[in-house]
């Protein structure tokens, strides 16, 4: 029988790898778009996520080990998953919408998911609860930049 933790390493980045489903024609669009000019930090951008993808698998091998096989920690992958299936969306979707107004709509869902997955998980373990720290930190940055841009960029709303 394979770890858990390798198996939940491998889902997590199968679905982190989902984001590069791009169309090449749909990135010329983003790049065109105004940014915000405190977005300085853009090239960082994917090691944070990285760091944020690193730490929710982490968090999600700690409530797997608490109860390994419960409906309830099975329930508790699910909502790992769709967390991270929510947040990998908003770039192939709204790339391929060509819609800022899309990709706050996703980035507001993997906030409001991420932070019930946090609560939840706080129950079953604080640590865990606190790996999703990043996660939550910078999922709602993401958003409010989305939608920052949707000001400076009426026409891709």
């Amino acid at each position: 029988m394979l770890n858990s933790w390798i198996i939940i390493g491998v889902v997590t980045t199968l679905v982190a790898f989902g984001s590069l489903f791009l169309r090449p024609r749909d990135i010329p669009w983003a790049v065109k778009l105004d940014r915000p000019k405190w977005l300085f930090f853009e090239p960082a951008i994917p090691l944070i996520w990285t760091v944020a993808f690193f730490c929710g698998a982490w968090s999600a091998g700690l409530i797997w080990q608490s109860e390994p096989g419960s409906l309830k920690t099975w329930l508790f992958m699910g909502l790992y998953i769709l967390v991270e299936v929510v947040t990998v969306a908003y770039i192939p979707i709204t790339l391929r919408t060509h819609s800022l107004a899309i990709g706050t709509f996703l980035g507001g869902l993997g906030v409001a998911l991420g932070i019930v997955l946090a609560l939840l998980v706080a129950q079953q373990s604080t640590q865990a609860a606190l790996l999703l720290l990043p996660y939550l930190l910078w999922s709602p940055v993401g958003t409010y930049t989305t939608r920052r841009m949707i000001d400076l960029n009426p026409e891709a709303a």
